[in-house]
């Protein structure tokens, strides 16, 4: 019992990448996202995601026991597959406290955004190190302030 009030001490920073099935919709990712920032307000959870219609690349922060949960429900997702952690690393302080769940598309504002730590035109973050994964993430949020 000590080790779950502990962990909940300990502030976790994850991020992954993931294939969207070709059956998710936009209205369906659009559902996603929506219980996603409800989910994440109430487990304490904040971050970080970018979707095309090809792949998924979330960056979240809460809680150790929370982020695992949240890991777990992610595997058994079955709107996605081939989730692959780029990254895990414990944090002194949220870099997106003020969002259950920010999102940005790739657009034509963004696009230099996404080529800058990309290593193709095309955005694929299975190719992405973590700290582009990071770097990315972050540029986005900015971008979005």
């Amino acid at each position: 019992m000590t080790s779950v009030i502990a962990d909940a001490h300990i502030l976790m920073s994850m991020t992954y990448a993931s294939r969207a099935n070709p059956d998710v919709s936009a209205k369906d990712f659009h559902e996603i996202l929506k219980q996603a920032q409800i989910n994440n307000a109430a487990n304490g959870i904040t971050g970080m995601l970018t979707f095309n219609k090809d792949y998924f690349l979330q960056t979240v922060e809460g809680p150790r026991a929370q982020i695992n949960r949240l890991l777990y429900s992610l595997i058994a997702d079955q709107r996605h597959h081939d989730l692959q952690v780029i990254e895990t690393r414990e944090l002194t302080h949220r870099a997106w406290a003020e969002w259950s769940m920010n999102y940005a598309s790739p657009t034509e504002k963004n696009a230099a955004i996404y080529l800058k730590y990309s290593t193709t035109v095309d955005f694929n973050p299975y190719l992405l190190s973590a700290a582009s994964a990071h770097d990315l993430m972050n540029a986005l949020s900015d971008q979005q302030d």
